[in-house]
C-alpha cells in the first residue's frame, strides 16, 4: 500500500519541520513542500508513464488540459520524512498511475457497481431515445396536427356559412313589407328553423371534431406516458446511484473516522467534490498511518480559457468543494493561523487627501478593507464613521479591493452620496490606476474587453465568461518598461470585481499579472496596484475636480 510514499532525493537534512500543518486556503509553501513539488515537476518533465496533453509542447496532439497537482509531506511510522503525489481529477483518462495516490473511490473500475448501474441507465436512455425518435410517434403527432387543422377549417366554414345564411335571411325579411301577416309569420318560422338547424349542425360538428382530436391526442399521449414512465424510472435509478456514490466517497481523518461526501454536503455535494488533490492525499496518508506535515498544490500546463492558472504556480485549495471536506479531514490537527481572520488594517491609517463640508477623498492603504467584511469590521467605512460622526448616508461612494491602495470618495450626507453615485452610474467619473506588471507589455496602449463573473466554486476569484459574464472594459497605456517589469496606467470603463487584476493576468488580456497579486499571480510584499487619480463633478460647487495621489512604488 505504501508504494506511493516516496523519500526525498534532495538533501533535506538542514531543513526544520514546520511547527504546524499548512492552512490549505491561504499559504506560502514550506521549503519541504517546494522541494517535493520540484521533484514532482522534474518527473512530469521527463516521464514516459502516461501521455497527457498539458499544452506545453506545440507539436502535441489532442485536447489541452492543464492539471492541478499536489504534494503532501509526511512522516512514516519510523519518523522518516517523505511525500505523496496527487492530481485533481483524472490524468490521461485514468484514475490510477504508478506514483500518484488513487482516488478515494474509483467509480470507473471494471465491473464496479457504477459501471453496472451506468449500463442500466444507458439502456433507459436508448429506450427513451428510440421512443422519442420513433416513426410511430412522429406519425401520431402528424395525424394530431392534421386533425386539429381539419377541425378548425371545418368549424370555421360552418361558422362562415351561418353568417352568410343570416345575411340572406335578413335580406328576405326586408322584402316582407307587401306580404300578409299570416305569410310573414309562416316565413319567419321557416327562417328560424333554418337558423336552428345550422346552429345544431355546428354543435354536432364541434362535438365530432373534439372527439376526433381527443382520439388522436390520446395516441400521442400514450407514447408520452411511456416515455415519462421510463424517465421517472431512470431518475429514480440515477438518484439511487447518486446516493450509493455519496456513501462510497468517504474520507478519513487522523482518528480513522470516516465521513461520506453525502454527510458532509447534506446529500447535495458540488460536482467533482472529493476529486481534488488535497482530499486524495490526506485520505491516503491517514489510510496508511502517515503523519501529514505540509501541503502544497501547483498548476501544471496551459491555463484554461476561463480562469487564470499559471504554469508551476502554487495555489490554495478551492473553497466550495474542499473546505467542508478538509474541515473533517483536518479535525484535531494544529494548523497555521488563517490569515484571512487577521485584521490587515491594524497599525495603518487612512490619509485625508481632500476635504470640504460636503465630501472627502481619502487615500486607502493596501491590505485595508473599504467596508466591513464577514470576519473583520475595521475598514475605511468604520474609520470615517468615527471621524465624521454627524455624517449621514452610506459614506463610501465606491470601493477598492482590499489589496489595492488609492483614492476613495467619501460623501458626508445621503444627498451628496446619491449625486456622486449618479455620476458613477452614468460613468462620468474618470479613474486612473497605476500598476507594476510582472512581464513586458509590448503594445503601447489599447483596450481589453473580457466579460467577468464570479467563480462559484472558488469565491472571490473571477472567471472570464462570454456566456454569463458581465461586460468589463479597461483601457491601458504603458508608462515604462524596466527590468522586465511594466509600469502601466489603467483606465477602467466598468467597475467589475477584480477587473484590473484579471485583465492584466489573463492570457486573453495582457498576460502579465500585477506584481503581488496573490489570486491571479504571485504573492509579494503588497499588490502593486494604486488608484492614483479620480475626476468628478463636485455636487454642490458644480466644478470638475481632479484629485491625485502618487503611488508609493
Amino acid at each position: 500500500m505504501l508504494s506511493k510514499f516516496r523519500y526525498f532525493k534532495t538533501d533535506i537534512s538542514g531543513i526544520s519541520l514546520p511547527e504546524k500543518f499548512t492552512f490549505p486556503f491561504y499559504y506560502e509553501p514550506h521549503e519541504l513542500s517546494r522541494i517535493a513539488a520540484q521533484e514532482l515537476q522534474e518527473y512530469l518533465k521527463t516521464q514516459t508513464d502516461f501521455e497527457h496533453n498539458f499544452g506545453l509542447q506545440k507539436d502535441q496532439e489532442g485536447f489541452v488540459i492543464g492539471k492541478m497537482f499536489g504534494v503532501l509531506v509526511c512522516l512514516d511510522q519510523n519518523d522518516k520524512l517523505g511525500y505523496l503525489w496527487g492530481v485533481s481529477g483524472k490524468l490521461a483518462d485514468s484514475n490510477h498511475h504508478l506514483y500518484f495516490v488513487p482516488p478515494v473511490f474509483d467509480m470507473l473500475t471494471q465491473n464496479s457497481f457504477f459501471k453496472q448501474e451506468e449500463a442500466i441507465l444507458n439502456q433507459y436512455n436508448r429506450k427513451i431515445e428510440a421512443l422519442e425518435q420513433s416513426m410511430a410517434l412522429a406519425e401520431a403527432k402528424k395525424n394530431l396536427e392534421q386533425t386539429k387543422e381539419e377541425a378548425q377549417n371545418d368549424i370555421r366554414r360552418q361558422k362562415r356559412r351561418i353568417k352568410d345564411l343570416k345575411i340572406q335571411r335578413d335580406e328576405k325579411r326586408a322584402s316582407f313589407d307587401n306580404l300578409s301577416p299570416t305569410t310573414i309569420e309562416q316565413l319567419e318560422l321557416e327562417l328560424s328553423e333554418e337558423s336552428k338547424k345550422e346552429s345544431i349542425l355546428l354543435k354536432k360538428m364541434t362535438k365530432y371534431w373534439n372527439l376526433t382530436v381527443e382520439n388522436q391526442k390520446s395516441k400521442v399521449e400514450s407514447f408520452q406516458a411511456e416515455i415519462d414512465h421510463l424517465k421517472l424510472e431512470r431518475a429514480n435509478k440515477s438518484s439511487e446511484l447518486q446516493q450509493r456514490l455519496f456513501a462510497q466517497y468517504a474520507f478519513l481523518n487522523q482518528n480513522k473516522k470516516l465521513k461520506s461526501v453525502g454527510e458532509i454536503f447534506d446529500d447535495n455535494p458540488p460536482a467533482g467534490a472529493g476529486e481534488c488533490a488535497a482530499p486524495k492525499l490526506l485520505h491516503y496518508a491517514f489510510q496508511n498511518n502517515l503523519k501529514p506535515i505540509a501541503l502544497a498544490e501547483f498548476w501544471w500546463g496551459q491555463s484554461p480559457k476561463s480562469e487564470i492558472r499559471k504554469h508551476k504556480q502554487f495555489y490554495p485549495a478551492c473553497r466550495s468543494k474542499c473546505e467542508p471536506i478538509l474541515a473533517h479531514m483536518l479535525q484535531g490537527i494544529e494548523m497555521d493561523e488563517n490569515p484571512l481572520l487577521e485584521n490587515p488594517a491594524e497599525g495603518k491609517d487612512i490619509e485625508i487627501v481632500f476635504e470640504d463640508d460636503h465630501l472627502a477623498v481619502v487615500n486607502k492603504p493596501a491590505e485595508f478593507l473599504s467596508v466591513p467584511g464577514k470576519n473583520i469590521q475595521d475598514s475605511v467605512y468604520e474609520r470615517v464613521k468615527k471621524r465624521y460622526p454627524e455624517a449621514t448616508g452610506p459614506l463610501i461612494v465606491h470601493r477598492l479591493d482590499m489589496s489595492t491602495s488609492g483614492l476613495l470618495l467619501i460623501a458626508k450626507s445621503e444627498e451628496i452620496y446619491k449625486k456622486l453615485q449618479s455620476q458613477f452610474i452614468k460613468r462620468t467619473v474618470k479613474k486612473r490606476y497605476v500598476a507594476l506588471l510582472d512581464g513586458i507589455v509590448k503594445q503601447p496602449e489599447g483596450i481589453i474587453n473580457l466579460p467577468l463573473r464570479v467563480d462559484l466554486d472558488n469565491r472571490p476569484h473571477q472567471l472570464v465568461c462570454y456566456e454569463y459574464g458581465k461586460p468589463a472594459e479597461t483601457h491601458f497605456k504603458v508608462v515604462e518598461i524596466k527590468n522586465k517589469k511594466t509600469r502601466i496606467h489603467f483606465f477602467p470603463i466598468t467597475g467589475r470585481t477584480h477587473q484590473l487584476r484579471v485583465h492584466a493576468s489573463h492570457s486573453l488580456g495582457l498576460n502579465c499579472p500585477i506584481i503581488g497579486d496573490d489570486l491571479y499571480g504571485t504573492k509579494a510584499d503588497r499588490l502593486y496596484l494604486h488608484a492614483e487619480e479620480i475626476t468628478f463633478i463636485h455636487p454642490v460647487l458644480k466644478e470638475k475636480m481632479t484629485i491625485f495621489k502618487e503611488a508609493e512604488f
